[in-house]
């Protein structure tokens, strides 16, 4: 069973795609409260100084998406999509002049989820 924490919808790829052609390499850190709330933010890749409290929870489309580790105690049950919405978000990520912003939509991990993440994080 291939599983991961994250997944993205086409209208978030469509977007990733038009900022990579602005900025070039990207990444992604879900916020823990500043600005606009708890959001996904976009930066050029580099940009935002991840470091040991910083927890990678994969890729999307080649971009590293990272989560404070407190952060991630609270949501390591969850599956999270990254999706736009209309609207400008109140946030130094890069989507913001465009008049849309990231947004997660998330689900509860099934417990065959939950056990086949267990067990690829004990390799």
């Amino acid at each position: 069973m291939e599983v991961s924490r994250l997944g993205v919808t086409q209208e978030a790829l469509d977007v990733i795609d038009e900022l990579r052609g602005r900025f070039g390499p990207l990444m992604f850190h879900q916020s823990g409260g500043c600005c606009d709330g708890s959001s996904p933010m976009c930066f050029e890749d580099g940009d935002f100084k991840v470091g040991e409290s910083d927890v990678l929870l994969g890729y999307i489309d080649d971009c590293p998406f990272y989560m404070s580790r407190d952060q991630f105690e609270y949501w390591k049950h969850t599956h999270l999509t990254l999706d736009v919405t209309k609207g400008r978000g109140s946030s130094f990520s890069l989507e913001i002049p465009m008049g849309i912003r990231f947004l997660i939509r998330s689900r509860l991990l099934t417990e065959d989820e939950l056990e086949a993440l267990d067990k690829m994080d004990a390799l």
